[in-house]
């Protein structure tokens, strides 16, 4: 019953989900919250589908190495506005490789939970912030674009606070 409470305590942390759907079938659902001073955007993506690193389309330019390829999978990007503002780099869960060598396709992303945080800087009073992700969500045989918008109300930001351990920086062309 305790563990159940606490569970119940630190899902209610999270803001409601908005659900990414294709044909009656979530693919994946976005929540966020901040924490301290870093916003933190959980994917928790529906089993058979897979989303897509914030650097894929980097990583993919560099492996290509100026070849030819049929095209590249949406990267995930995620735009915040409100009295807060990202500050410095973004940070992702370790990605999976689902790169096709033999076809000259290369892409880099999720399956099950990613998570996606920045550090923020302080604004204005407590407002609305709102989030805007962007990118595709794929299966075995349909992808799908992905076009969602979450709002945290009265956010804020508290004390400074540790970056989650285990993610990695998301790279930018230098």
């Amino acid at each position: 019953m305790m563990i159940s409470l606490l569970l119940l305590a630190l899902a209610q942390d999270w803001s409601p989900a908005v659900e990414v759907i294709h044909d009656e079938t979530i693919c994946l659902k976005y929540q966020a919250r901040i924490d301290g001073d870093h916003l933190l955007v959980r994917a928790q993506i529906a089993p058979g589908w897979h989303t897509f690193a914030m650097d894929n389309k980097l990583r993919a330019t560099e492996k290509l190495a100026g070849k030819r390829s049929l095209g590249q999978d949406k990267p995930t990007s995620i735009t915040v506005s409100g009295p807060l503002a990202v500050t410095g780099p973004w940070h992702q869960s370790p990605v999976r490789d689902f790169s096709k060598p033999e076809q000259n396709w290369f892409s880099w992303g999720f399956e099950g939970e990613a998570m996606f945080v920045a550090k923020l800087a302080p604004g204005s009073d407590p407002a609305p912030l709102t989030l805007v992700m962007r990118g595709q969500t794929c299966s075995e045989s349909t992808c799908k674009n992905i076009d969602a918008t979450l709002t945290l109300p009265g956010a804020k930001l508290s004390a400074a606070s540790a970056l989650p351990k285990g993610l990695v920086e998301v790279r930018v062309a230098r």
